[in-house]
């Protein structure tokens, strides 16, 4: 199993990036996958590619629908460039509300859309590394021009790896059937992993004669921990906002249903509704707490990470943006522990 760390850059301050990377791949770590909520995704994986040589970089995860495949294709293909080969293309295909209102875009099957961006893409990839006449018509997408200004040429490493997220089946067994990796959202328990993503994933790869193992598992994992209790239970409190902030969109109510808990659900939207954030999180039980995070003091947060997902997914981060400095000898711990396993 892979330790990764998160983090998301200010673009006012992207030497911020810099840090981050380098100490990143000081202390170990497998992999840096940057946020998109405040900031673009991508931007601060071009200064963490400079500043590494041997971390893996992704978007954790960049929203596809409001770019067209060709806005995506490129990007991902100047920064695997950048990097030798170490990008990682994480995409989401986001809510209904977010698309129309935040993004005003247009709402479309995202299960159907989604597999025809990926397609997309890869024939982009194809024409930009063998030089071949662009021609891909597909559902929602056609792509039939290619000029010599326009294409890039071939790179070392053509073969970009594509890692899905999603809550919904569907998306599970695309992944599965068409991707090399699926993040899974932190909002998870490891009963929803196994009764839910494995046997998805595991589907959608069967119906492409593939291997579910052919899959990487990338879990972002809500994590409760700090130097002392007092600091514990600071962030103890923070993530049950988290925990209720998630627990009360529809779309994420799948989560709560493998545990029983739908009523809890709808009790949580209909307060979102009324903007009652503080009452969410009591709705959130000791129980639920357990089930969705891992908590443990500094030097049993790898032991923890490892007794929970050993042997269930492929690679972890632990739900905290990273900060160079003073959890440093935490992480150099934990890096070590997981990475033993």
């Amino acid at each position: 199993m892979k330790l990764d760390a998160v983090f998301s850059v200010d673009p006012a301050n992207m030497n911020d990036a810099a840090e981050i990377a380098r100490t990143v791949e000081a202390l170990g770590f497998a992999g840096l996958w940057s946020g998109e909520t405040r900031h673009n995704g991508f931007l601060p994986l071009v200064i963490a590619a400079q500043q590494s040589e041997r971390i893996e970089l992704g978007p954790a995860v960049a929203i596809a629908f409001p770019r067209s495949p060709m806005v995506t294709a490129q990007l991902a293909w100047d920064l695997q460039a950048f990097s030798q080969g170490r990008f990682l293309l994480g995409l989401g295909t986001q809510v209904r509300s977010h698309i129309e209102q935040r993004f005003g875009m247009a709402w479309e099957p995202p299960i159907a859309k989604i597999r025809d961006y990926i397609q997309a893409m890869r024939a982009i990839w194809n024409s930009f590394q063998t030089g071949a006449p662009l021609n891909y018509r597909g559902q929602f997408y056609k792509h039939t021009l290619m000029l010599p200004l326009f294409n890039p040429g071939p790179i070392e490493h053509p073969r970009i790896p594509i890692y899905l997220a999603g809550v919904n089946k569907g998306l599970m067994r695309l992944a599965g059937e068409l991707c090399e990796g699926f993040h899974v959202h932190p909002f998870h328990s490891v009963k929803y992993l196994n009764e839910i993503i494995r046997p998805q994933i595991a589907a959608g790869a069967a119906r492409a004669q593939r291997s579910a193992a052919d899959v990487v598992l990338a879990a972002g994992v809500f994590t409760i921990t700090g130097p002392d209790e007092a600091t514990m239970d600071l962030v103890r409190a923070r993530v049950r906002q988290q925990i209720a902030f998630y627990a009360s969109t529809p779309s994420y109510r799948v989560v709560l249903a493998v545990h029983g808990w739908e009523e809890v659900g709808g009790q949580l939207t209909r307060l979102a509704a009324l903007r009652r954030w503080e009452e969410m999180s009591r709705l959130i039980s000791d129980d639920m707490l357990d089930a969705f995070a891992i908590q443990a003091p500094f030097g049993r947060v790898g032991q923890a990470l490892c007794e929970r997902y050993e042997g269930i997914v492929d690679r972890v981060a632990c739900y905290i943006p990273f900060v160079p400095g003073g959890w440093d000898d935490m992480w150099r711990d934990t890096v070590a522990t997981v990475h033993r396993a």
